[in-house]
C-alpha cells in the first residue's frame, strides 16, 4: 500500500459529548486509499461513536471536520445523506441481510427494481447486475440461490457487494466496516478479511472496525487505537504486533493483563479432590486443587469442561465417583448445596445463567446474599445499597446508578458484577467458566486482577477457558481433557499455549 498525499477520509479535531460523558476528544485520523486501516479499542473507547459520526446517525460537537477526499463538512453537520452523497459506505454488524430471500434479491434492497413490460420486475437484469457485483467481491455463486445456503462470511461479503453497489471507483471515498467478523469462527473470519484485502489492493480505502486483534495482524497496513475517547496510537507494518495492540488499548503492557499469580503454598491441604469422576461425557475423572491454585481445563468443546464445573456445582448429577471440599465428601444436590460449602460459580453463558437483565445492578450484586440483607421486616434497603456501592468500588464496576437495569452495563462491566456476586461470600473454590468470553482486552485484565485479589486472598480456582495463551499465562497447571479422559497434565516450564493445544488436539 502507498500512501498518497491526498487522503480518502481524513477527521480533524473531532469530539462528541454525552450528558455527564465525553465520548471522543479531539480525534484526527487520516485513512488512505488502498489502505486497509483498523480501528481498535476496549469497549466505550470510542469506535463506534465514531462510525456513527461519519455516517451521519449522530452529530458531533461543533469544531470538528470531516474531509472525503477534496470535500470538506462540519462534523457537526454531517447527515446520512451527506455521507452517502461524498462516497462512504457502512457495513454495520448486524448487516441487514435477509436470509430467506435470494442472494439477488438481497443486493437489490434499498435501490429500484429494475422493471419491464406491464411494470414487472425485470428477473433477467436483476440476476445479472447481481452477478456483477458478486464479482465485484470476488464471491462466485449463484444469485438465484437463498442467501442462508451461503457461509456466514459470504453473506458478509453480500452486504458488502450491495453497500458498494452505486459506487463509481473515481468518486468512492471509503468503505467502513463495525465488527464484520464478530460472529464469525475464526476460518470465515479469515476469508473475509482476505477479501477484503484485495479490495484495498485495488484502491479502495477499507477502515476495519474490530475488537479481534490477531486477525488483523499481517492484515491491516495500518492501526489506530482508541482509549478513553482519544486517539492514543496508531502503528503500522512490523509495529502491529498483539504485545503492542494491547499496551496501546489498555496503557500498559500484556504482562499487566494477564497479571503473575501468586504460587500456592506446598505444604497447603486440597480444596477440592476428584476422584473418579464419571459425568457426561467424562469417565473415571480424577484430580485435586490445593488451597491458592489456578488449575486450568484445557479441551476442545464436547469434551465435557463445563459439564465438569456444573457437576461440581450440583446442577448435574454424577454417574460415579466422588468430589470432596477440604476432604469432607461434597454432597451437592443443588446450587444452594455447593454455595454452602464455600464453591462460586460464573458460568460460561453469562446472559443466560448469570445476568438477571431485568433487575438492577444492585440486586444482581448481591443476588447470591439475600439471606444476609433480611430482616424480620424485610429487606433492609439501606443495608443493600451500602453493599452494593462498597462492592462497584472495589471491583472497578461501571455503573453510575446502582439502581440501573444490569442490562445497561457492558459484557466486561456485567462480569465483573458477577465476580464481585460470588467473591462478596469469599469461597474456597471459585468455578470459572469463560470468564473472559466476549469482553474487551481492558475487561480481561481488570477482570484477572480480581482474581488474582481472591487467589492472594487463598481462594483456588478451576478455570475453563478456550484461550489457550490465557489457560498458560494463569494457570499453576493445566489438565487436558479430551475423548472422556484426562490425557495429561502440564506445569512450568512446559506450560506454553502451543504445548496445550498440541495436546487438545492430538488423537
Amino acid at each position: 500500500m502507498t500512501m498518497t498525499a491526498e487522503c480518502a477520509l481524513s477527521t480533524d479535531g473531532v469530539s462528541k459529548t454525552y450528558p455527564g460523558m465525553r465520548a471522543l476528544d479531539d480525534v484526527s485520523l487520516q485513512i488512505y486509499p488502498g489502505e486497509l486501516h483498523a480501528l481498535v479499542g476496549g469497549n466505550g473507547s470510542g469506535k463506534s461513536t465514531m462510525v456513527k459520526l461519519l455516517a451521519g446517525v449522530e452529530h458531533a460537537d461543533p469544531g470538528g471536520t470531516f474531509t472525503i477526499g477534496s470535500h470538506t463538512v462540519d462534523a457537526h453537520r454531517m447527515t446520512p445523506a451527506h455521507a452517502r452523497s461524498l462516497g462512504l459506505r457502512f457495513v454495520h454488524q448486524d448487516a441487514g441481510v435477509f436470509a430467506d430471500i435470494s442472494i439477488a434479491e438481497n443486493l437489490a434492497l434499498g435501490r429500484r427494481y429494475e422493471t419491464g413490460l406491464a411494470g414487472r420486475v425485470d428477473w433477467k437484469k436483476l440476476r445479472h447486475d447481481a452477478t456483477k457485483l458478486l464479482e465485484r467481491v470476488d464471491l462466485d455463486c449463484d444469485p438465484t440461490a437463498i442467501l442462508s445456503s451461503l457461509s456466514a462470511s459470504s453473506q458478509t461479503l453480500v452486504a458488502i457487494a450491495r453497500a458498494l453497489a452505486d459506487f463509481e471507483e473515481e468518486t468512492l471515498s471509503a468503505l467502513i466496516l463495525d465488527e464484520p467478523t464478530a460472529a464469525l469462527p475464526a476460518h470465515e473470519a479469515h476469508n473475509l478479511l482476505a477479501k477484503l484485502r484485495v479490495l484495498a489492493s485495488r484502491g479502495l480505502a477499507v477502515l476495519l472496525i474490530t475488537h479481534r486483534l490477531d486477525e488483523i495482524i499481517g492484515i491491516a497496513d495500518r492501526v489506530s487505537a482508541f482509549r478513553s475517547g482519544h486517539l492514543v496510537g496508531t502503528v503500522e507494518g512490523a509495529d502491529i504486533t498483539h504485545d503492542k495492540l494491547v499496551e496501546l488499548i489498555v496503557g500498559r503492557p500484556l504482562s499487566a493483563v494477564f497479571p503473575e499469580m501468586p504460587e500456592p503454598t506446598e505444604d497447603a491441604g486440597d480444596v477440592l479432590t476428584v476422584d473418579r469422576l464419571s459425568t457426561g461425557p467424562l469417565e473415571n475423572l480424577s484430580f485435586s486443587i490445593r488451597r491458592g491454585e489456578i488449575v486450568g481445563v484445557a479441551g476442545l468443546l464436547g469434551t465435557g469442561r463445563t459439564t465438569l464445573l456444573r457437576t461440581i456445582f450440583g446442577e448435574v448429577a454424577p454417574r460415579g465417583g466422588t468430589i470432596a471440599i477440604a476432604g469432607r465428601p461434597l454432597h451437592a444436590h443443588s446450587a444452594g448445596d455447593a454455595i454452602a460449602s464455600g464453591i462460586g460459580y460464573v458460568p460460561e453463558d453469562r446472559g443466560r445463567d448469570a445476568v438477571f437483565n431485568d433487575l438492577s445492578v444492585r440486586d444482581n450484586l448481591l443476588a447470591a446474599s439475600i439471606p444476609k440483607f433480611w430482616r424480620w421486616s424485610g429487606m433492609s434497603t439501606k443495608r443493600e445499597t451500602l453493599e452494593a456501592g462498597r462492592l462497584r468500588t472495589a471491583f472497578g464496576i461501571k455503573a453510575p446508578d446502582l439502581s440501573n437495569p444490569m442490562s445497561s452495563l457492558s459484557g466486561g462491566n456485567q462480569q465483573k458484577a458477577i465476580l464481585a456476586r460470588w467473591l462478596r461470600l469469599e469461597p474456597s473454590l471459585l468455578l470459572l467458566d469463560e470468564p473472559t468470553q466476549g469482553v474487551d482486552i481492558g475487561a480481561r485484565a481488570d477482570i484477572y486482577a480480581i482474581v488474582r485479589k481472591a487467589v492472594e486472598a487463598g481462594a483456588s480456582v478451576l478455570l475453563v477457558a478456550s484461550d489457550f495463551e490465557e489457560l498458560a499465562r494463569v494457570s499453576d497447571r493445566v489438565i487436558i481433557l479430551r475423548d472422556g479422559q484426562l490425557v495429561a497434565e502440564v506445569k512450568a516450564p512446559d506450560l506454553d499455549q502451543h504445548v496445550l493445544t498440541e495436546l487438545a488436539y492430538k488423537g
